[in-house]
């Protein structure tokens, strides 16, 4: 699963395949429950960057505590399942990200946490959905979005099973795309290339939501 990640890159060629200005403030712990940006296409044209908060709330939903287990969609199954089949086909969106935590079992009693970051320091689209829930006590009007998570590469399985769908740049606009065939949407959900990517342990401060300093990206003392 992803349940932690990082935004402080420029994303520079993020904004430059979507005609974006992507001056995201820097965050460095960003956790469920919470508002993070989201690009989607827009209504007029174009693409936009808006906020959402992250656990998906699906239109038939009664209350949104149904948000805390859809922070994420398996891609094995995300064409299926209730909460997220009508994003799937309507509803995609890029989730910008500078890298994400995962927690390794080795053995102990803690699990060793790890950041996972772009080799090429600019940053990282992760596939996702969103959807728009009324709140049928007060008629608020919410954006909800999740992430979607397929098998782990090879440079990740060690650490983790699962891994975020990272999607390639010329491939941003396909995921957008209300008219994107599945077979080709399905085929930008398999594991990202391992030389994408770089990994290495980090402080267990990352564990807890209130620290949210840039030190909890630098590699593990020694490691």
């Amino acid at each position: 699963m992803c349940g932690r990640f990082a935004i402080y890159s420029r994303f520079t060629k993020l904004g430059y395949q979507l005609d974006l200005d992507l001056d995201l403030p820097p965050r460095y712990n960003v956790a469920p429950s919470q508002s993070i940006p989201i690009i989607r296409s827009a209504e007029a044209g174009g693409y936009e960057v808006v906020d959402a908060h992250w656990g998906l709330i699906p239109f038939w939903a009664k209350d949104r505590k149904i948000g805390y287990s859809t922070i994420n969609a398996r891609a094995e199954t995300v064409a299926e399942k209730p909460a997220f089949r009508a994003a799937f086909k309507q509803r995609r969106c890029l989730i910008p990200a500078s890298g994400l935590y995962e927690w390794q079992d080795t053995g102990g009693a803690r699990k060793q946490p790890w950041f996972i970051t772009d080799a090429a320091g600019d940053g990282l689209a992760f596939a996702g959905l969103w959807e728009r829930w009324t709140d049928p006590a007060t008629g608020e009007l919410l954006d909800s979005c999740s992430i979607i998570v397929g098998a782990a590469n090879d440079l990740v399985r060690p650490i983790h099973d699962r891994l975020a769908c990272i999607l390639p740049p010329e491939h941003y606009r396909d995921w957008l795309a209300l008219d994107a065939p599945p077979p080709l949407l399905h085929s930008l959900l398999e594991p990202c290339p391992s030389e994408w990517l770089r990994a290495w342990p980090v402080s267990p401060a990352v564990g807890n939501v209130r620290n949210a300093g840039p030190d909890l990206v630098a590699p593990l003392s020694g490691a």
